[in-house]
């Protein structure tokens, strides 16, 4: 019974979640909407359960001394001084518990967790994301060589959007008349990312819905059980 309840309970809630998206009315709409309200407070909880796993984790890892162990020392500061200033003086939007003193807001020039936010996080993911730059750089040629007609199609594509998204695309094909404007490098970018490309994400988007639909009832109807511990 410990593994037949929560079936039980999954295909009931999976089953009238599906009927209230085409039957949205009373009692399938309420109770649709209950479920959705109940989902969102365990997700709160959640979250708390995501923090304190946080704790666990590095303290366990500062504790037995692991390889860059002062990293997680810096990562729970940080983590306790975002959370403090949230909970104590809140965001731009949220007020928080303790009410901002004119001082403070003159000192910071706006609310501490939003200052931390901006000055110093942006900053660091702005710094992050250029490093990865050159990581996305490497990769990028180890993907583009033309080892086969499909790499070819790809490299080709490639070298022409990057070469249509700058400067250098311009004046390469800035000499073409405007008659034929389609052979501009900037204009070939655009026609690749609106038709070629565009068609591809959406291709993978819909093949990913049907994986999520496929899950879903695999899920509902009991055929995947590993939620529950098992295999």
């Amino acid at each position: 019974m410990r593994r037949q309840i929560p079936m039980i309970i999954t295909f009931f809630v999976g089953a009238l979640i599906i009927v209230s998206e085409f039957i949205p009315h009373r009692p399938f709409g309420n109770l649709s909407t209950s479920l959705e309200g109940w989902f969102l407070i365990i997700s709160g909880f959640a979250i708390i359960l995501g923090q304190l796993s946080l704790f666990k984790v590095n303290i366990i890892k500062i504790h037995r001394k692991a390889p860059n162990w002062p990293y997680f020392i810096i990562a729970l500061v940080s983590f306790s001084i975002m959370v403090i200033c949230g909970i104590l003086w809140g965001t731009q939007q949220q007020p928080g518990l303790l009410q901002t003193s004119d001082k403070m807001l003159n000192f910071f020039g706006m609310k501490p967790f939003d200052y931390i936010f901006k000055y110093m996080f942006e900053n660091l993911s702005a710094t992050m994301f250029s490093l990865l730059a050159f990581f996305m750089a490497s990769a990028s040629y180890r993907a583009f060589r033309a080892r086969s007609p499909e790499s070819t199609l790809l490299l080709i594509a490639a070298v022409l959007v990057m070469l249509g998204r700058t400067t250098i695309g311009s004046t390469l094909t800035g000499w073409i008349p405007e008659s034929l404007g389609f052979l501009h490098l900037p204009n070939i970018a655009s026609f690749i990312m609106k038709y070629p490309n565009t068609a591809g994400q959406r291709a993978i988007m819909i093949c990913a819905g049907l994986g999520v639909i496929g899950s879903s009832l695999r899920i509902i109807l009991g055929i995947e059980r590993s939620y529950l511990g098992g295999k």
